[in-house]
Parts: structure tokens; sequence; C-alpha cells
């Protein structure tokens, strides 16, 4: 359930094929911390997010327990950054140009959007209802390459809606049709990869009755809610150009699978070969290649690909714990099939990793 919290309410579904050998030599797996990252459990790097030039995004908590966002180039260098006022900065979102976006929130503890620009320069926004109360007010997760952002917000009744955000900063908001209206009920965009460039947005809603569904809102504003078969609650992780998401549901026994939705409609359930915990998928590429992770019998955590035509490979990264809560969870798979994510070790302290 770790991957779910850190991936913004979201992920998972799986088709049992045939498992590829874990970690092939030709994948190279480089670690990484970012400078002032804690070593205590719960702290350290968390990459969340990998762009078509390779540049990774995401956020580190340091030995205070205070989450900070950093970008890290190709190289290998680490740039540290904060909104002012921040008591907590969580990066979510990062386009081929490196604007990126994502939430923070203040000293009584109210969340606000951030958009940082490629040459560094920081700009914060609300939407339009947004509470002013404590977890209340907006959450920015998505940035295209047109510069359209899209998240949500939690207004004075700690309901959510989704918002796109313009580059000029015009706000349109929205709500899947069947959203409930109640305390924490409402639309919630997928993170990181929940927007295309053509505008389509996928991610889940909560309705009356606090059941999870998934939705994918055309450019035109047109909603399509869904849920696999056989499933009683849906959480949608990812969306790419073709309009395919990828998430993960519950079933009845409260066992977790992977799903592939395609742009007619059709859903197909899997689940990672080696996978009697929960199968979560992360993110899908533009080639239909799906990342994430599943969990084994002990709740360790594991990485999987599964490729267009449904092949697994899984993978651990070395020195990943092997406990409950503790391993490999990949995040994002960029356009060539690299992936970043974090691992956690047998001290519950995150790390960073690039599978190339």
């Amino acid at each position: 359930m770790k991957r779910i919290s850190i991936l913004l309410l979201v992920f998972c579904t799986c088709l049992a094929l045939a498992a590829w050998p874990q970690l092939p030599a030709k994948h190279k797996i480089t670690k990484f911390n970012v400078p002032g990252a804690g070593t205590g459990a719960g702290q350290g790097t968390v990459g969340l997010g990998i762009v078509a030039g390779k540049s990774i995004m995401g956020w580190y908590i340091d030995s205070n327990g205070m989450a900070h966002g950093f970008l890290r180039s190709p190289a290998g260098k680490f740039t540290k950054f904060d909104p002012p006022g921040s008591q907590g900065t969580y990066s979510y979102g990062m386009n081929p140009s490196l604007a990126i976006t994502g939430y923070y929130a203040d000293s009584a503890v109210v969340f606000h959007g951030f958009l940082r620009t490629p040459k560094g320069k920081i700009t914060t926004f609300d939407a339009p209802g947004a509470g002013t109360g404590s977890h209340q007010g907006t959450e920015a997760n998505n940035i295209n390459s047109k510069g359209r952002i899209v998240g949500f917000y939690t207004d004075s009744n700690d309901v959510r809606h989704g918002f796109l955000r313009t580059p000029k900063g015009k706000f349109t908001t929205f709500d899947a049709p069947g959203a409930g209206t109640g305390s924490h009920q409402g639309t919630v965009p997928a993170g990181f990869s929940g927007l295309t460039n053509a505008g389509a947005i996928t991610g889940s809603y909560k309705d009356s009755n606090n059941v999870w569904h998934g939705y994918l809102r055309d450019p035109k504003g047109t909603f399509a809610e869904f849920d696999p078969p056989g499933s009683v609650s849906t959480l949608t992780a990812s969306i790419n150009p073709e309009d395919t998401t990828a998430g993960s549901y519950r079933d009845s026994s409260g066992a977790w699978h992977g799903f592939v939705r395609t742009s007619d409609g059709t859903i197909t359930s899997f689940d990672a070969p080696n996978a009697p915990g929960g199968t979560y998928p992360a993110n899908i590429n533009p080639e239909g290649a799906i990342t994430g992770a599943y969990d084994d019998s002990n709740g360790a955590m594991h990485g999987f690909v599964r490729s267009p035509k449904g092949t697994f490979t899984e993978f651990d990264v070395r020195g990943a714990g092997t406990g409950s809560g503790q391993g490999t969870s990949p995040n994002t798979n960029n356009p060539a099939g690299w992936i970043t994510g974090n691992y956690v070790d047998s001290n519950g302290v995150n790390h960073g990793f690039l599978r190339q």
C-alpha cells in the first residue's frame, strides 16, 4: 500500500504470463541520494518522474522529516528547491522542457500549487474554491508539453475537485459525474502522467458510498467512467498518448490486480507472475510498456515491467530490504524504457534509482 500513498492515490493491475529472468545483464541500475536527504526510517530520496531527456525529479525527506523538491540532471547533478514559505515540498509533474509542478504545505498545513520554470523561477497558485483549512487547498500533479497543469483542490468541506490551469493562469474546474460530494469524496487526477499533450486526463473518483472508480476525461470535457470486471475499488495511475490507461483494482477478496484499458474501452487485468500480495502499476509509457511494483508473501516490494505484448520482467535494486514495506518501487518509465523510482532498505530508508 506504500506505493499508493507515494504516487498520490493510485495504481495496480496484472495479467499472469511468462516471467523473464530478473535483472538482465543489459540493464544498468544506478542508485542515488540527494545531498541533505535524511538517513532515518521514512526519510531519504524518492525518484518520482523521468522524462525523455532522462532528467529525474522527485522529493527528498531530510533528517527533520521535511520534504524538499529536487531535479537530477542526466549527468547526476542535483538542484534542490522549495517555494517560499514551504514547510514541505512535493514535486509531482515535469515536462520535457523541465518545467516542474507540484504542491507545498505552508505553516498551517494548507496546500498550494507551484510551477518551477526550467530557469528556476517559482510561481505559486491556488485553484478557485480551494479551502484554507489544514490539509485543504491546491495540489498540482501534472504538466504537459504545452504548459497546462492538472491537479485537484480540496474545498472547505473537504471535498476534492479536479482542475486544469492554462499557462496564462486560467482555471477550469471539473468533477466526474459519479463523484460524491461528502467529506473526502470527489475527483482526483492521477499523478505525473495523468495528462496527455492533447489534453486527455485520467484519474479516480470516490462516489457517495466511498468507493473509488476510474475515469477518462477527453480534451472536450466528456467523461468515461470505468471499473475492471470484479473491481470493488479502482485506482487509475497513468495515461499515454494513445489514451491507454493503466492502474490497479481491488477485488472482493481484498487482492489487488493490475489493469490496462485501451482507448476503445477494452480492459485487460493482469498480475505479476510472482505476486501473491498484489500488483500495482505506476506508469505506462508511449510504447505501452507498464512499470510498477508487486508485493511478495512477506509484504516486500519488487519491480516489474510489462511489455505491450504482456510479457514480464521482474527486478530488484541491490540493497533493497526484504521485509514488509521494504523493497523496490518503480514509479515512472520514459519512452526509451528507462525507469526511476525508490527502494526502501532494511532500515526503512528511501533511496532513488535509475534503471537503464
